[in-house]
């Protein structure tokens, strides 16, 4: 399980909430594969993977998936405007209809534990059922790997670009 952990992240693990997670070899390497399965063999855009990243950070305070993901969600497409309103906890941004049916459906689950009929509704418009399950997953995915990194507190790279997560 060790070695296939280090080989799917190339490198041991010895950064990252895979350094806290190896010390159960078998349950990373499932992690691991759950994470590689999500990242490139789910539809969802990588734009709206990025944007359930940093909505999962953001619900449990987590600085070290924020710092990986909210670059990456910017890269992919996310506005400025957004992923600053959701690090700084402000009113979102008028933005495309399915990212702000994303965004309202993930702060919503995330805020709550449920959402509303009218915030499932518009997800599924926008996303489909598969494309809002897989939001959906995406988002517990990364609270998993949050909660082992605020649990091993995991620190922040020193080349990191992000404002840090006000926590």
């Amino acid at each position: 399980a060790y070695d296939e952990v280090t080989g799917v992240r190339g490198r041991p693990p010895e950064v990252g909430p895979s350094s806290v997670m190896i010390h159960s070899p078998a349950m990373a390497a499932q992690v691991n594969r759950l994470s590689a399965f999500l990242m490139t063999d789910i539809a969802l855009p990588e734009k709206l993977k990025r944007l359930a990243a940093i909505i999962a950070a953001r619900s449990i305070d987590c600085r070290f998936v924020w710092n990986a993901h909210a670059g990456a969600g910017r890269r992919a497409g996310l506005d400025d405007a957004l992923v600053d309103a959701i690090r700084d906890k402000k009113p979102l941004p008028v933005m495309e209809a399915d990212v702000a049916a994303a965004a309202r459906y993930g702060l919503e689950l995330t805020g709550q534990n449920r959402v509303s009929q009218e915030t499932f509704d518009a997800a599924v418009a926008a996303l489909g059922y598969g494309g809002t399950t897989e939001f959906t997953t995406v988002m517990g995915y990364f609270r998993l790997v949050g909660l082992n990194a605020n649990a091993g507190e995991i620190d922040l790279p020193d080349d990191r670009t992000e404002t840090e997560l006000p926590v």
